[in-house]
């Protein structure tokens, strides 16, 4: 265990506090979760810059990192589903493709040298554009993205 994976793994702890502040979805308890979620996530970029420049990239920290991340994206969607700001369908299919995506890379067949493969630039920009949409999804609903006429009214609240 190296820095970057306790890092890795410090960010489960984004998790309850998330969903925590969404119990009471206040605007107040939203922006909570909202910033907690950003700076966990952030963390994702942290734990792969010192690996790389620590030396320090491990095959425990490739398969821990991208399962952290993927229950870091996946609790307040589903929370979000729960209070029934998105479509559960939405979520099915987010969850289908990472699961599918997991299932890939861990498979032997698409291994280097039996080694789990890292993530690639499409996977980073995938992962950037999941934080900034769920960032926005969980900021009170008459923010940006309201369906009540907002400067960006693109009514994802309700697909």
């Amino acid at each position: 265990m190296n820095l970057p994976t306790w890092i890795t793994i410090s960010r489960l702890l984004g998790i309850p506090i998330v969903l925590i502040a969404l119990l009471n979805p206040t605007d107040a308890h939203r922006w909570i979760a909202v910033v907690a979620f950003v700076i966990f996530a952030g963390t994702d970029w942290l734990d792969g810059y010192l690996a790389r420049r620590l030396n320090q990239v491990s095959e425990l920290g490739k398969f821990l990192d991208p399962l952290v991340d993927k229950l870091l994206v996946m609790a307040p969607l589903m929370a979000l589903v729960g209070m029934g700001e998105i479509p559960a369908w939405g979520v099915f299919l987010i969850l289908a493709r990472e699961l599918t995506i997991s299932g890939w890379r861990v498979n032997p067949a698409f291994q280097k040298e039996g080694r789990v493969p890292g993530a690639g630039m499409w996977g980073k920009a995938k992962t950037v554009v999941q934080i900034v949409a769920i960032s926005l999804l969980l900021a009170p609903p008459h923010g940006l993205l309201a369906n009540s006429g907002g400067l960006f009214s693109f009514g994802l609240r309700s697909f």
